[in-house]
């Protein structure tokens, strides 16, 4: 059997983390249990205590692209520009875990940074259902409302270099990796016609945090206890965000509950409104829905062709067949009132 490569060896991975650490300026004297964490499609989690000279520990967690990975083409070019906006968003207000390092450059690791080990509830679907998560349940629309609006509200200083799309750029951007997903769907035509006569032009454009939704929100019993993932953060108009949260497909089967199966777009908009956000336009609100339900069927278009032309996985399989849901949605959300909804 070959040797395992650097990033792929435990112990080696360990000695990076260690060298990055002291590097920072951390006292680290060991890299003790680290093992790697479920979930993260895109990148490598893993768990680990930092030992500390003179006593003490540190527990963190890694998130890291091993070298030689490619990158999204929608996120951000670089794992550690995550840790400079985690960074950002914490000072205006939203909750995040602390930043404890980066990986330098030309680390053996990779690209990525260390946090705070935080615990709490990241599975959407448990978020629904956990009886000791109803209190919480009870006040998270309002809450993510009040955290998109400190968020939004932060100013993005020009080195983060983010991507700046308004509402024709983004509708643009979508037709463009669904004709590149290979696949003709008559649903997706017809939305995109509806997208370009009904998205509102915006009228102006804030830090997004691009995939704020159940599923990246760490939850304890006393509520949100931290926003994760930003991979695919950039500047856009406000109800991309308000918008994505209501995306049928992260209410998990609570559809009568439209923001993340746990609350209702008035709890939404008034925590938005009540902490400083813009007002929310409700025609404006539902046509970035359309937008951002397409825009999912098209990111699971895009995991299917990888799907076919590539390594093939049990977890993409499943995502790619879920841009037929996103159809049956689309069409529900652009003809709510056609009697086929309500035959025998």
């Amino acid at each position: 059997m070959s040797e395992a490569s650097p990033v792929e060896n435990v112990d080696a991975l360990a000695v990076a983390i260690l060298d990055a650490a002291r590097t920072a300026g951390v006292p680290a004297d060991a890299v003790d249990g680290l093992k790697r964490l479920g979930g993260g499609a895109s990148k490598d989690m893993w768990s680990f205590d930092l030992m500390l000279d003179g006593g003490g520990r540190m527990e963190l967690v890694l998130r890291r692209q091993p070298p030689g990975r490619r990158f999204s083409s929608q996120g951000l070019g670089s794992v550690a520009r995550e840790a400079a906006l985690a960074r950002l968003a914490g000072e205006a207000g939203v909750p995040v875990p602390a930043i404890a390092f980066e990986l330098p450059a030309g680390s053996p690791a990779g690209d990525g940074y260390a946090m705070e080990r935080l615990a709490g509830e990241t599975v959407g679907v448990r978020v629904l259902k956990l009886p000791e998560l109803a209190d919480a349940r009870a006040g998270m629309a309002h809450r993510c409302g009040e955290i998109l609006a400190r968020l939004h509200a932060a100013t993005v200083p020009d080195g983060l270099n983010l991507r700046s799309q308004g509402a024709r750029e983004e509708l643009a951007a979508l037709e463009v990796r669904y004709r590149d997903s290979g696949q003709d769907r008559p649903v997706f035509e017809y939305a995109l016609r509806w997208l370009a006569d009904n998205l509102p032009d915006e009228h102006r454009r804030v830090l997004l945090h691009g995939d704020f939704r159940n599923g990246n929100l760490m939850v304890g019993p006393e509520g949100i206890r931290a926003l994760l993932d930003w991979e695919l953060a950039h500047v856009g108009p406000p109800a991309y965000d308000l918008a994505w949260l209501c995306v049928p497909s992260w209410r998990f089967q609570r559809p009568e509950l439209p923001v993340g199966g746990f609350g209702t777009r008035e709890d939404l908009i008034t925590g938005y409104v009540g902490a400083g956000g813009a007002p929310v336009d409700r025609a404006e609100l539902h046509a970035w829905e359309v937008f951002q339900t397409m825009n999912w069927g098209v990111m699971c278009l895009g995991v299917a062709k990888a799907f076919v032309e590539g390594p093939r996985t049990v977890e993409a399989a499943v995502i790619a067949r879920r841009a037929s849901e996103t159809e049956f949605d689309l069409l529900r959300m652009l003809a709510p009132d056609h009697g086929g909804w309500n035959g025998r």
